[in-house]
């Protein structure tokens, strides 16, 4: 008896021993961090909005951490060969991935049995923008308003087209909900470029398509492009003569918004995530930041990550109708 209970003894005091050596040492990882460059990884295209953006952020980051903060280009496989090449990264702050809400509300539900679930292989970490988006046709549409587009669907159904950068981007799901708040029939058609889909809408190809400010101003500013509408319930500060979809004569909840956070491989520690996202929003509060976001219509946000959470959930929960409804797939 004596000798288990010395044992047992020993055997805590071992416990104890290493967890008050472990605590030191993660605390101080958090101290020293970083102490070498941060790689920010994202499935968005070079030239993109929301490359732009996080090249924006990572200058202001390395700034703060003194370290080179790189941007890492990792598109295709809408979006999964970032989240290949970052899932099984040590979760210790120096590899963080930059996803939208499509990436994490749509794809579990586009990919089935690819049994996809963001937050099973990472940490949500820190917020970086909210856009919302318009409804653009071309400059020569006959169409003033949501009233009319809405009607000549009405009119004829499957024949008003609709473009999208791609199967389950806020273009199309929003398009998707359009003809689920009218109860309309439009023909989608997926782009595998978003240069490509505003040089068709503004040809007049494609009768209408989401749109943010960044994505179509080249064709907005050529004179080949209009917005009826921004989906949201407030006009947009840069473009103050767009009306909401409901002024516009469209469904008063047509709202269509796509948001962008950083997430670290699943693991990352309590102490430096918030770390990471404190320093986030120092980044954010940059007023030069905050400027040429500004520029793009988007909203920098201070969400903590469990508002990140939940509002994922809350696309998820739409996402998940829409994608349903017409059994879409991508594999």
């Amino acid at each position: 008896m004596k000798s288990r209970a010395f044992l047992s003894l020993a055997l805590n005091a071992l416990l104890g021993l290493g967890a008050s050596l472990i605590a030191p040492l993660s605390a101080q990882a958090q101290a020293d961090f970083p102490n070498k460059p941060v790689s920010l990884v994202t499935p968005f295209p070079a030239g993109s909005g929301p490359d732009a953006v996080l090249r924006i952020v990572s200058d202001k980051l390395s700034k703060i951490w003194n370290q080179p903060v790189t941007v890492v280009n990792r598109p295709g496989g809408n979006g999964f060969v970032a989240v290949d090449a970052t899932q099984r990264a040590a979760p210790d702050g120096y590899t963080l991935l930059q996803l939208d809400s499509e990436h994490l509300s749509a794809l579990p539900y586009l990919y089935k049995t690819r049994n996809f679930a963001p937050f099973t292989l990472y940490d949500p970490v820190a917020p970086i923008f909210k856009t919302s988006f318009m409804v653009a046709v071309p400059s020569t549409s006959k169409w003033q308003n949501l009233r009319d587009l809405v009607a000549a669907a009405k009119a004829a159904p499957g024949r008003v087209s609709y473009g999208s950068w791609s199967v389950g981007s806020p273009g199309h799901l929003g398009g998707e909900r359009m003809e689920l708040l009218t109860q309309t029939e439009m023909n989608h058609v997926p782009f595998k470029e978003m240069s490509q889909l505003f040089t068709n809408v503004g040809n007049g190809e494609i009768d209408w398509s989401m749109a943010t400010i960044p994505s179509s101003a080249g064709v907005y500013k050529a004179g080949k492009l209009r917005y009826l509408a921004v989906a949201a319930p407030a006009r947009l500060p840069q473009m103050p003569d767009v009306p909401t979809a409901a002024e516009a004569g469209g469904p008063a909840n047509f709202e269509v918004n796509s948001f962008v956070v950083l997430l670290a491989p699943k693991g990352i520690s309590p102490a430096l995530r918030n770390k990471i996202h404190a320093d986030m929003l120092k980044a954010l509060a940059d007023p030069d930041l905050r400027a040429r976001f500004y520029t793009f219509a988007f909203e920098p946000l201070n969400w903590s990550p469990e508002e990140i959470v939940k509002a994922t959930e809350a696309k998820a929960k739409i996402n998940e109708e829409l994608i349903r409804r017409k059994n879409i797939s991508l594999e």
